[in-house]
């Protein structure tokens, strides 16, 4: 499907999601964390967060929300040509978390591949998609999810991240649509100076799991939180008036923000600074916390259930660790998102069946 200028258009035809059964509140962290509980909400706004049982790995949660997101779209798994995967929390160093996923959904005709960005990372998977489906018109399916399992590499005594970060999962089912729907106006860029200011700095070929590692916890997260709080207020203005200067569009013209959630409390505050028109910056991370790859897709799918119409214009905004940052366009298409309901007892590894989907 093309434009006026014969360009060929990419857009979502379906979003699903998935969050672990087990939730963590506020009291729950502030008891290890050594806080309070109203520490937790005034600085971060989040309430709770979802944390994966001990048999659930990130390709357990990924293919939850792909199978949902199938279903809402309306194609079975087995024809998608492509299936990307985002994540910094993966099943095993190697393979990729993807060929995982695509194990468990049965997905055989599908290129399998991870996409390593952080929390930036479901658009810049979008991206591969978006490319790979128009170079390859033989592919009309792709499947973009991203996910976290963060629990698992969490130091619950550390304040500065325990109180964030969360499992869960979100995709998309990107297809050829009708213009003007679908991707637009792409812009990315990296700072690697800053790779180490947040990080799980052990278990990969610069410093192997040994037992001096595992002794000095350096399978956590760390993070430098004022220099991720600066990063992110001075990376996300630009990211929002660049993408609209490149489409030649205001913020009233723009129907909903869709953008990485790291922190409530920073998100609406930095919505404030800029103008975003109320009720447009959709923020999510109050219930779920910070679930990085798949946080900005969650927050889409929470707009597409909350009614999103053919046509709705939605700006993404992207930034995580590497450091990395996005942006795009989304001329909206009428995808509707389902959500998969949690379950009450841990899964077998590598085991998706269960509860029946519910639509939204």
């Amino acid at each position: 499907m093309t434009d006026a200028a014969g360009h060929r258009r990419i857009g979502v035809l379906g979003m699903g999601t998935y969050l672990p059964a087990q939730v963590r509140s506020n009291a729950d962290v502030a008891r290890d964390a050594g806080v309070t509980p109203e520490w937790i909400s005034e600085r971060t706004g989040v309430r709770q967060r979802h944390v994966a049982a001990a048999g659930e790995a990130a390709s357990d949660l990924a293919a939850r929300a792909v199978r949902a997101a199938a279903d809402t779209a309306g194609i079975d798994v087995r024809d998608v040509g492509l299936l990307v995967c985002a994540t910094s929390t993966p099943d095993e160093l190697g393979p990729s978390t993807a060929c995982r996923i695509q194990a468990v959904l049965g997905a055989s005709r599908a290129v399998a591949l991870d996409v390593s960005a952080a929390c930036s990372g479901w658009l810049f998977a979008a991206k591969v998609a978006h490319d790979w489906l128009l170079a390859s018109p033989e592919i009309r399916y792709a499947a973009v999810v991203g996910v976290e399992a963060y629990s698992k590499f969490l130091d619950p005594t550390d304040r500065g991240t325990a109180v964030l970060f969360a499992d869960g999962a979100a995709a998309s089912i990107l297809s050829p649509v009708a213009a003007p729907q679908g991707f637009a106006h792409f812009a990315f860029g990296s700072d690697g100076t800053l790779a180490d200011r947040v990080l799980i700095p052990a278990g990969g070929s610069r410093l192997p799991a040994d037992a001096d590692t595992i002794a000095r916890g350096d399978h956590r997260i760390r993070m430098d939180g004022r220099t991720i709080s600066r990063f992110i207020t001075d990376v996300f203005p630009g990211l929002i008036t660049d993408t609209l200067d490149r489409a030649g569009l205001s913020l009233q013209d723009i129907d909903r923000v869709v953008a990485h959630q790291p922190n409530p409390v920073l998100l609406r505050r930095m919505g404030a600074e800029l103008g975003i028109p109320e009720g447009r910056l959709v923020v999510v991370g109050d219930e779920v916390g910070n679930i990085g790859a798949a946080s900005t897709p969650y927050a889409l799918a929470a707009a597409a259930r909350d009614g999103l119409r053919v046509g709705d214009r939605v700006l993404l905004a992207v930034f995580g660790a590497g450091m990395t940052w996005g942006s795009g366009l989304l001329t909206w298409t009428g995808a509707p998102a389902r959500t998969t309901p949690t379950r009450t007892s841990p899964p077998e590894p590598h085991e998706t069946e269960g509860a029946p989907d519910e639509r939204c």
